[in-house]
């Protein structure tokens, strides 16, 4: 795609034949992040779609997509570069044979040639045409010190190395921040990044997502499913269901051949949608004191939140 000629409508058609439905103000974010080269800040509740979204924007900008998954105790040493030790011990051992000058030596396996790219120096250190896009996925896992770090990292697109020296980035990485917001983002990221949350989709726009992930599904059963999903997300779950669910059961649903739901089946299949035994238990609790309004997500599924997805 020429970055040139771009605009928040050709990112949102790009991104929906890829099969992501968005919302303009998503593209926009997206569009402002790609030309004015900030990082973006996805927020929101697991499952709605804010890893996929860097996933298919490297696919549109046909580049590559490096990803740091982060965790409680992430160090810096493991998300930018380590030393190939096993090959230096190597080196070592057969210089020692020829008896070559040791601080010569030690000069040759610090240089780059040794030197092992974590996810962040990958992305600076590219070389390619086109910058790729770096997700540093569910960073409010990684500890206050990592985001810290961060910070460095996002400011000047460099990373020191004492042995090798400053690497600079030739072209900056598209970057995607995202948080399932476990704790708050400290205020010095935030001010470094673009900004959007993610909301659950409403049914009109699920509906959507479910006929182009899955164009055989009959109808009905898809406007039952959103309606489903639709009325659990209002009520006290431990965990709510988010959309990577609703494709988990949609397809689980399609390989038992199932054109329509009945309670039936939404027993024997709730556990794509619900993933704690706490959330099973309420479920049955709801469904028997009929808080769950069954009959009418199955009879009439587009009335149960006013939606009118044809």
């Amino acid at each position: 795609m020429n970055l040139d000629s771009i605009s928040v409508e050709s990112i949102r058609d790009s991104l929906r034949e890829r099969k992501y439905i968005c919302d303009r103000s998503l593209a926009t974010v997206v569009y402002l992040s790609v030309r004015l080269g900030k990082p973006i800040l996805l927020e929101g509740e697991a499952g709605v779609g804010k890893t996929e979204i860097a996933k298919v924007l490297a696919d549109v900008l046909q580049t590559r997509l490096i990803r740091l998954q982060c965790y409680e105790g992430l160090d810096s040493n493991t998300a930018l570069y380590e030393w190939n030790y096993p090959k230096q011990m190597l080196r070592i051992k057969l210089e020692e044979i020829g008896s070559r000058d040791r601080e010569s030596v030690e000069t040759e396996i610090f240089s780059e040639e040794y030197l092992i790219s974590r996810p962040l120096l990958d992305a600076i250190r590219t070389d390619g045409a086109e910058p790729p896009v770096l997700l540093i996925d569910e960073i409010d896992r990684a500890d206050m010190e990592f985001e810290a770090f961060l910070l460095e990292v996002l400011s000047d697109f460099q990373i020191s190395i004492p042995e090798v020296g400053t690497i600079q980035a030739q072209k900056r990485p598209y970057v995607f921040l995202t948080s399932n917001r476990t704790r708050e983002i400290h205020d010095a990221l935030k001010r470094r990044c673009l900004y959007h949350w993610i909301e659950y989709p409403t049914f009109e726009k699920e509906y959507e997502i479910i006929m182009t992930k899955h164009p055989e599904i009959q109808t009905l059963m898809a406007e039952q499913i959103c309606a489903f999903m639709q009325q659990v997300r209002q009520m006290n779950f431990y965990k709510r269901p988010g959309v990577a669910e609703t494709m988990d059961w949609a397809s689980a649903l399609l390989l038992l051949n199932r054109a329509e739901l009945d309670p039936e089946i939404v027993k024997e299949t709730v556990g794509c949608v619900f993933k704690y035994r706490e959330d099973l238990h309420h479920l049955e609790e709801e469904l028997s004191g009929e808080k769950l309004d069954m009959d009418r997500i199955l009879k009439e599924p587009a009335t149960v939140v006013g939606g009118n997805p044809q």
